[in-house]
């Protein structure tokens, strides 16, 4: 059985024994399909952005291994686990920050290890890879209609990043409570900023809220401030690739003056993940921020922009600090300040 399609944009899904996905460095001029039956080609598929976003990540990684274990020659458990870590290992290492990814390649390989011989765990980790991208779906939406509640009609919010159906399996985590927001009967407007220097906002936000016919607008990184100093912002949302159980969140690089400027400006500013996207172990000195390379500073669509030799820093992500967050919308409720005993209690009460 393949996946179930519920929106216009899956992003990736199992079909056929390979796995399908939206290329999404293609977008938004192309929308175009990629499909795999290797491994090593889903992490570089991750590596290079083909496929981004924590949820969309954490499933991708999954199918990856799925991929894996079809691809083993190992006749009996211990050969077949042993190919699973290698795999598993390739697939880490191409997005340290995002918890999502190994969230989900450790989900499939506690699956493994329950296994009794090969081609039982090998059939058990496809289905298993399958149904964690229904789960995503149905988390996506009951995060959704968590969220509606604390948007008003006529709001107009403000995004950074992609966090919708492109950076799940469908549907969205903070474009998800703005979907759901609309299909509440409310009228709403969203702001995306471009998400300078991969584009993620102008090239995939905006590309999902026109195919969607939500009212959307773009502005560049650099007009946040102006936005809301001049009234044209209601309330912020954003996703995230990592949150600690206190309450630090880490997401797209730029996230962090976004919320500090809606603090300044006195606007509610909100954070939507599934409980997949907590990390209650680590605290902020243990998060590794991924350094991306220089070139997509440097230049935009292969132009160059800046002169040769120039030292770059290119951090993907920055970390917002609790105090600047109304409210993390997660899909077992929203939790508010402080967060180190509303996150706790968000995982105490077990969907």
């Amino acid at each position: 059985m393949d996946t179930q399609v519920h929106s216009s944009l899956r992003t990736v899904e199992w079909k056929d024994n390979s796995v399908v996905m939206i290329d999404q460095t293609k977008l938004p001029n192309e929308l175009v399909y990629v499909k795999y039956t290797d491994y090593n080609d889903v992490a570089d598929a991750i590596r290079n952005l083909v496929v981004r976003g924590a949820p969309a990540i954490g499933v991708s990684g999954a199918f990856g291994l799925a991929l894996a274990a079809l691809q083993s020659k190992a006749t009996d458990k211990d050969d077949l686990i042993k190919d699973l870590e290698h795999a598993k290992k390739i697939l880490f290492e191409t997005r340290p920050t995002a918890i999502n990814l190994a969230w989900g390649l450790e989900r499939i390989m506690n699956l493994a290890r329950l296994g009794t011989n090969a081609s039982e765990i090998k059939s058990t980790i496809v289905n298993e890879a399958k149904i964690m991208a229904e789960e995503d779906i149905a988390i996506n939406k009951r995060m959704g209609k968590n969220g509606s509640y604390l948007f008003d009609d006529n709001d107009t919010i403000m995004t950074h990043c992609n966090a919708g159906a492109l950076a799940t399996v469908a549907y969205g985590t903070a474009l998800g409570v703005i979907r759901a927001t609309k299909e509440s009967g409310k009228k709403i407007k969203v702001i995306a900023t471009e998400t300078r220097p991969v584009m993620q906002g102008s090239r995939l936000t905006v590309f999902e809220l026109k195919h969607d016919g939500i009212d959307v607008s773009l502005i560049p990184d650099t007009a946040v401030g102006y936005s809301m100093a001049n009234g044209l912002v209601s309330k912020v949302i954003v996703g995230a690739d990592r949150i600690l159980s206190t309450g630090h969140v880490y997401n797209k690089i730029g996230t962090y003056q976004v919320a500090l400027m809606a603090k300044q400006h006195g606007i509610p500013f909100y954070v939507a993940a599934p409980l997949s996207t907590f990390d209650m172990k680590s605290t902020p000195k243990d998060v590794v921020i991924e350094q991306r390379k220089s070139s997509e500073v440097t230049g935009v669509a292969g132009k160059k922009t800046a002169p040769d030799d120039i030292n770059v820093i290119n951090p993907a992500f920055d970390m917002t600090p609790p105090e600047f967050i109304s409210g993390i919308i997660t899909e077992a409720g929203v939790a508010e300040p402080p967060f180190d005993t509303s996150i706790k209690k968000l995982f105490e009460s077990k969907l």
